[in-house]
């Protein structure tokens, strides 16, 4: 699933290429990924005018000058990918594979669930091989009261979010262990298996440790390292694990920066034993044995 670093580079990639369009037409084929009537579609997106990108934890919110919102889920498969008409010409131009083109050329393709096309004949497509994703049309003034924005924890990238913020949030979770709590997305908000794995490791915790084992003084260095592993994968666009693109449908390569992440049996770069994957908190756990001393 991508995790805030990727939902946060397709954001950015967003923000400059829709915002000020207008939508002119909607398709889609599987109303589970597009649960919407027809009336809200007719009165609220056709015609509307895109006024900002936003992204909460790991959602994304495209504000309509209707004071309607697209709140999007890609979930564990999806993609949005926008293809516009320079976009278009170079495809036709050179056909598919062309290396400006990334995905163009090859959308829509079978798992184009949703395609918003906008005044200038450009497109923006929803992608989702698993059908999980989602996007619903709300009022923009109602997206603070769904559940799942009433639980979410504080953005751990936020410049109001401090270290004591932090320290303060996990030691609620003081009987869980620090991974579940770094996946429980009521503590922070967008952190998943990739970048809880790599956080870890950078602070030489072992995954399985309680909370309360830990220190101020070792909450306080994973604070840092969790800043500087999201910091720097949104550097790199992202984290290509399988199907995240980003907005221009092109790969992310944090994955080639990854610490541990996806590299069981290869040394560790601290100490050169070899990392090992484990299972912790329901989830795959890439970590070093001897960095991370289980507590």
């Amino acid at each position: 699933m991508p995790e805030l670093p990727e939902v946060e580079t397709v954001k950015r990639g967003l923000e400059k290429l829709i915002i000020g369009k207008k939508v002119t037409r909607v398709y889609f084929d599987w109303p589970k990924s597009f649960p919407n009537t027809s009336t809200d579609i007719n009165s609220f997106l056709i015609g509307s005018g895109v006024t900002d990108v936003r992204r909460r934890a790991k959602v994304l919110i495209i504000d309509l000058d209707t004071s309607y919102s697209l709140v999007i889920h890609l979930k564990m498969t999806g993609q949005l990918v926008y293809v516009g008409r320079k976009e278009l010409n170079i495809s036709e131009r050179f056909g598919a594979g062309h290396p400006s083109e990334s995905l163009i050329g090859k959308l829509p393709d079978k798992s184009t669930h949703v395609i918003f096309t906008f005044k200038d004949d450009s497109n923006l497509y929803f992608n989702d091989q698993r059908k999980f994703g989602w996007i619903r049309l709300i009022p923009t003034i109602e997206i603070p009261n769904i559940d799942f924005f009433k639980k979410v924890g504080p953005e751990p990238l936020a410049d109001n979010f401090t270290n004591k913020d932090f320290i303060g949030r996990f030691r609620r979770r003081n009987n869980t262990t620090i991974k579940a709590a770094l996946l429980d997305q009521t503590v922070i908000a967008g952190v998943g298996n990739i970048y809880a794995d790599e956080s870890l490791w950078g602070a030489k915790i072992h995954p399985t440790t309680k909370v309360a084992s830990l220190t101020d003084a070792k909450l306080n260095k994973l604070f840092i390292q969790l800043r500087n592993v999201l910091h720097l994968s949104i550097e790199k666009g992202g984290s290509t694990d399988r199907n995240y693109v980003n907005a221009e449908g092109k790969k992310g390569s944090y994955i080639q920066f990854a610490q541990v992440f996806r590299r069981e049996n290869q040394p560790c770069y601290r100490c050169g034993l070899l990392i090992i994957k484990t299972r912790v908190a329901g989830r795959g756990t890439h970590l070093c044995p001897k960095c991370q001393i289980a507590a």
